[in-house]
């Protein structure tokens, strides 16, 4: 987390809320949208190919709400990492045959040009070269189901439109999912942990490739939630993900919902 002179406040945000010091649990919901027979998802995990037992369980959820993955039409890519991208290919081929993957043009010319930049970023130097290898790699497995998209952009049936929202990668998107009256905003990698990302927006984590424009991406979100209490679905928040941000102070807070 960043910026570093501000650890011992992280610190104190966490002793103060009784959560662990040791590290910071990265959690992984993935939504799935059901219209009719169809199916959508929003991004697919690690995948089954990933030898951490902690890793790959979307198959078998899928197949323990009786979905079958035929049945998958659409999939929304919200950045190309691997925690978000990896599930959507099994064993070097497309794991839904029958889906076209949204993403932004910003996302994927950034891990197609010639040099990715990741000035910017405090990630790590080492893994970069096979990080981008594989997003490459996956790409070019997905390439038939591939469909650029363009923020506002609706798609599924007109129940999900595209938010852009840079900053943890170029072309990072969130989604606002409609059904009726009801609406729901997917935070993506807005937001990876349920009390520092609202405790102080400004604060910033390793993996962003423009942590200043991340933040201020946060920033806008945050204020338009508050004001329209929207519900929400946190991709890295504890399961099962769903709450609303609330202004508290001058910073905010995640209330979650109940699972019952």
């Amino acid at each position: 987390m960043w910026p570093d002179f501000d650890r011992p406040k992280m610190k104190a945000a966490l002793e103060f809320n009784r959560e662990r010091l040791d590290a910071l649990p990265l959690y992984v919901n993935i939504m799935g949208l059901k219209l009719g027979n169809e199916v959508a998802l929003i991004d697919a995990g690690f995948g089954e190919q990933n030898p951490n037992p902690d890793f790959g369980w979307l198959a078998e959820g899928l197949r323990l709400i009786e979905i079958e993955t035929e049945q998958v039409t659409t999939g929304f890519l919200s950045h190309a990492h691997s925690d978000h991208l990896d599930g959507f290919v099994h064993k070097g081929k497309p794991a839904f045959a029958n889906a076209q993957i949204y993403l932004m043009e910003e996302e994927y010319d950034f891990w197609t040009k010639e040099n990715p930049d990741f000035t910017k970023s405090k990630r790590d130097i080492e893994p970069l070269s096979y990080m981008i290898d594989n997003v490459r790699d996956n790409f070019e497995i997905l390439k038939d189901q591939l469909v650029i998209v363009r923020e506002k952009q609706t798609c599924f049936h007109n129940s999900v439109t595209v938010l852009a929202a840079p900053g943890h990668t170029d072309g990072h998107a969130c989604f606002e999912i409609r059904s009726g009256s009801e609406s729901l905003i997917h935070l993506s990698y807005v937001v990876h942990h349920h009390i520092l990302m609202f405790e102080n927006a400004d604060w910033t984590v390793a993996m962003d490739h423009d942590p200043e424009t991340a933040v201020k991406t946060r920033q806008k979100l945050f204020k338009r939630m508050a004001y329209t209490k929207s519900r929400a679905f946190g991709f890295h928040l504890p399961w099962p993900g769903l709450g609303t941000v609330v202004p508290k102070g001058k910073s905010y807070a995640w209330v979650p919902e109940r699972f019952s």
